[in-house]
């Protein structure tokens, strides 16, 4: 079984920085990166994260259908690091069609419910396949809920959806951190 970590926090926590802090510790890692370069700001991030990450680790960059590459990369690496679950999140959010379109606001409603439920079942299926893998799993999301309630329907469902997740993910996590101004707290 594998050794499940969630690494959880703010934006600009430094989240990214000490989970691979940790998986410098295994010789055999395998990144998988949820973020999608749609825009030069984006492509910026994921170049300054590429750069941070040794030569040896294998990049698997994924928006979509993270379990598969998780399956995929079991017994090829000592460790899987997912970065992150909010951002896999967000890809599969904006991938349909959104809840605050034109029509009925029953309708609205019913698509959110549904595209909700779709995204916490790829939450839920990522989870046991990561305690399947015989690699160790760190995983990392944003904590999203510490702010204002959001001004707007799609941004309250990304929070609410990104709040499930993580209570999932942590739930069956062996260790937990918080990650508060570059500091970890281990919280589990």
């Amino acid at each position: 079984m594998a050794k499940i970590t969630f690494v959880l926090g703010g934006a600009r926590s430094g989240k990214s920085a000490f989970a691979e802090g940790l998986a410098k510790k295994y010789k055999e890692v395998s990144y998988i990166a949820t973020a999608e370069a749609n825009d030069d700001e984006m492509r910026e991030r994921i170049q300054s994260h590429r750069v941070r990450r040794p030569l040896s680790w294998k990049t698997f960059e994924s928006p979509y259908h993270v379990d598969t590459v998780v399956s995929g990369c079991n017994d090829k690496a000592g460790l899987i690091l997912i970065d992150c679950i909010t951002l896999y999140i967000t890809n599969m959010l904006l991938r349909g069609e959104p809840a605050n379109s034109t029509g009925c606001s029953d309708m609205r409603d019913e698509v959110s419910k549904q595209r909700r439920e779709l995204i916490l079942s790829e939450i839920r299926k990522l989870n046991r396949v990561c305690h399947e893998s015989r690699s160790d799993v760190i995983i990392i999301s944003n904590e999203v809920g510490l702010g204002i309630v959001p001004d707007n329907a799609l941004s309250r469902e990304f929070r609410d959806i990104a709040g499930c997740a993580n209570q999932i993910l942590a739930g069956e996590a062996d260790e937990v951190y918080f990650m508060v101004a570059g500091i970890a707290q281990r919280i589990k």
